[in-house]
């Protein structure tokens, strides 16, 4: 289509021919007019990435020279607002085109982990370690270019860990396999964040910023705000505390952006403007994290010390096998599993096969966990362990169990 553009330019401005010549047949105006429109149509047609792209890093720039003060604050509301929604228009899937190749595994286990990190830090050292699974590890950059699966057996559970390949600078924007990476985080239950030791800490601000930018919330908890959008009635701001970091003004901005003028919003505690973009959104996930540094056989003793106290933040050495234990006690509390162990009338407790829960789960989970028709059948349950204040106690079904409970249900 370009050789034909090219052929319908050179005619247009061709010179004239001279009298009694043949014109050129293959050069009409109506039918150039037409090619142009045809191709002007197209072009709209074709998916705006790079316009988003450029929206994004102008709002940025936008928000970092804009010094914030009483005069600016609806402002930068405003553009905090407009930059969600373009990088939400980002993750979107495009409705056209060829399907890009992915690298999700099926989800096994108890909890999945997604191991991300840079290119070289030790992931594939850290997965071959823990879970016995082979994965290349070398010396240079991108050994790893899918994902690879591995199983860690850990107090009765088995945890899933994925050893995603390498992020780079700009993945929120796809570069590299970085798009493919982070859908696939979304996914898991924690995120475990290797970084180098030997580095400076510039790569877990980096990190943080591209799961940021993708509507991952690490170690934060969702904000306690009700909301919902109406089909009339404007917008309803009430708020159960003293509001000292947003008002009600800055909330219908923020709702104006994204064309909402009918909802109904409760603030039930003190929360940001970014808080609260992040609960009109909707997309948001809240996930724990664990900063593992690797190499600390490589730094000092001060510098080892300076890193372990920071906070959610494990100290390790693949190579060497130092301070592996710990980090799976540490992955064990933050992914909040219990172990509840079964019995039968008559019988000893089944400390071989128990059941991997979350924790904060009832009695009437453990009665799904061991078969659906069970909780129908429930009349009372015998509970020995940290949970009950005497052994065995008789509870109901709203029971909360702790780890290394021992139950025993009795049906009807």
């Amino acid at each position: 289509s370009i050789c034909q553009l090219q052929q319908f330019w050179s005619a247009a401005f061709a010179v004239p021919p001279a009298q009694g010549a043949v014109k050129n047949p293959t050069f009409s105006v109506s039918k150039f007019n037409f090619f142009c429109f045809r191709e002007r149509r197209v072009c709209q047609q074709q998916p705006s990435t790079m316009g988003i792209l450029e929206k994004i890093s102008d709002i940025e720039k936008e928000i970092a020279k804009t010094q914030k003060n009483k005069a600016t604050e609806y402002h930068l509301g405003l553009l905090k607002a407009k930059l969600a929604k373009y990088r939400s228009q980002l993750l979107e899937p495009s409705k056209k085109g060829e399907k890009g190749e992915g690298f999700d595994v099926l989800k096994s286990g108890d909890a999945r982990i997604a191991l991300i990190g840079f290119p070289s830090v030790g992931k594939s050292t850290l997965l071959s370690t823990l879970t016995k699974t082979e994965s290349e590890a070398a010396n240079y950059e991108f050994t790893t270019l899918t994902c690879i699966p591995g199983v860690i057996e850990y107090k009765g559970a088995n945890i899933q860990l994925l050893d995603l390949p390498g992020i780079i600078e700009g993945a929120a924007q796809g570069k590299g396999r970085g798009r493919q990476v982070i859908a696939v985080a979304r996914t898991a239950d924690l995120v475990l964040m290797m970084l180098d030791a030997t580095k400076p800490n510039v790569h877990r601000e980096l990190l943080e910023y591209e799961l940021e930018s993708v509507g991952l919330r690490l170690n934060k908890r969702k904000p306690n705000i009700y909301f919902k959008i109406k089909k009339g009635g404007g917008v309803s701001f009430n708020s159960t505390c003293p509001m000292t970091r947003c008002n009600e003004k800055m909330v219908q901005t923020i709702l104006h952006s994204f064309k909402i003028f009918n909802a109904e919003v409760l603030f039930r505690e003190d929360c940001t403007e970014d808080e609260f973009i992040d609960v009109v959104s909707g997309n948001r996930i809240y996930l724990p994290c664990i900063y593992v540094y690797n190499k600390i056989d490589q730094i000092s003793i001060e510098e080892v010390d300076r890193l372990a106290r920071q906070p959610f933040s494990v100290v390790v050495s693949c190579n060497m096998h130092l301070n592996l234990d710990y980090l799976l006690e540490v992955l064990w509390e933050h992914l909040m599993l219990i172990r509840v162990y079964t019995k039968k009338p008559g019988a000893p407790p089944d400390f071989d096969d128990g059941l991997i829960l979350r924790r904060g789960v009832s009695v009437e989970h453990v009665c799904h966990a061991i078969h659906r028709t069970l909780a129908d059948q429930f009349k009372y349950a015998l509970v020995w362990g940290t949970s009950t204040k005497y052994s065995p106690q008789r509870v109901g079904i709203s029971h909360i169990m702790q780890d290394e409970d021992v139950i025993q249900v009795v049906k009807k």
